[in-house]
């Protein structure tokens, strides 16, 4: 059994993924810790694993985790994981960054978008981008995976397939994303607050928010050339779940049908995207607790548009799952165990 740790175990990521990982066939979980004053059971920490999980969750020993792991979640805040990540990977650990801190090659875009000087850049060319429907390869090979964002994996995923193949344009694309409550992670703010969001719907960080660099560059890449989106979230009154809606301009006249069809070849060994059929769109709730990212795209020829949607659950997909799924990859084990 592969012996895995995760740091930062009580935030809504570090539970999914614990919650995920004590079903997987091929691991154990021998190391959980978090920002404590002493240990506790987890069980105590987090109600929901009483009776099932028997560990303690620890105050960060980072030599206590390199004892007892072979594989490390980082379920850290953004800038606090680069601070761990080189003592676990200098000790031939596996790391998964669930941060953006290694999302980015080029450390002066992190900088400039999370405002903060990155400590850790001589590992930025190792991290392998985390998103294994285009880097299964790359993933298998690393040591270091960067898990991408969750607003930016229901992106990607939505508007790869026409860049990749030519059927839209770079140009004026437009993003708009709506995500659950979760999404911000589990900290204490007004802006959050049961008052504040329940029966309200509102856009936020319009042109600013830090993920539209990572969706991007992400684009770009598969574009072959720099790419620049309106990136516009929104966030919803639910705990969790999001669904994008993308739009593009086609480059000629193709019919919503061809465009599924493309969907499906360029998708046809991602075992968890799942195009829709019969013009069906996806939505957040046929998402809810699993790893898959349902996909449509439908071509109005009225408008002069491809919309492309997506829905994944941000803790999943958009984080947890994707972060396992990841570690299935790096540990030679088949993609799917422990989330399927």
């Amino acid at each position: 059994m592969t012996r895995v740790a995760i740091v930062g175990a009580t935030g809504y990521t570090g539970s999914e993924l614990l919650d995920i990982l004590i079903g997987h066939p091929r691991v154990a979980v021998t190391s959980l810790t978090a920002k404590l004053d002493a240990p506790v059971p987890v069980g105590t920490e987090l109600p929901r694993f009483a009776g099932r999980v028997d560990l303690p969750c620890t105050p960060l020993d980072p030599d206590e985790v390199c004892e007892k792991a072979d594989v490390v979640f980082l379920s850290l805040p953004h800038g606090v994981s680069m601070a761990y990540a080189e003592t676990f990977l200098s000790r031939g650990k596996k790391v998964i960054d669930l941060s953006a801190d290694f999302r980015f090659g080029d450390r002066a875009l992190y900088e400039r978008w999370y405002g903060i000087p990155h400590r850790a850049a001589g590992r930025l060319g190792e991290a392998v981008y985390g998103l294994p429907e285009l880097h299964e390869a790359e993933i298998r090979g690393t040591s270091l995976v960067a898990n991408p964002g969750c607003y930016p994996t229901g992106a990607i995923l939505a508007v790869a397939p026409l860049l990749a193949r030519g059927a839209a344009g770079a140009e004026g694309i437009v993003i708009d994303s709506k995500s659950g409550v979760t999404g911000a992670g589990r900290r204490a703010s007004l802006a959050l607050s049961f008052g504040e969001c329940h029966e309200s719907f509102r856009a936020y960080k319009i042109g600013s928010h830090q993920h539209t660099p990572e969706i991007e560059a992400e684009l770009g890449r598969v574009a072959g050339r720099p790419v620049t989106v309106l990136f516009a979230p929104h966030l919803v009154p639910m705990n969790r779940g999001i669904l994008t809606t993308a739009y593009l301009a086609p480059r000629s006249a193709i019919s919503t049908d061809d465009l599924l069809d493309l969907y499906r070849e360029f998708y046809a060994a991602a075992p968890f995207v799942r195009v829709m059929d019969g013009g069906a769109l996806p939505d957040t709730k046929n998402v809810l607790g699993l790893n898959y990212c349902d996909l449509s795209v439908v071509a109005d020829e009225r408008a002069g548009r491809i919309v492309a949607v997506s829905a994944i659950d941000n803790l999943v997909k958009g984080a947890a799952g994707q972060a396992v799924q990841n570690m299935n990859l790096v540990c030679g084990f088949p993609q799917t165990d422990g989330l399927v």
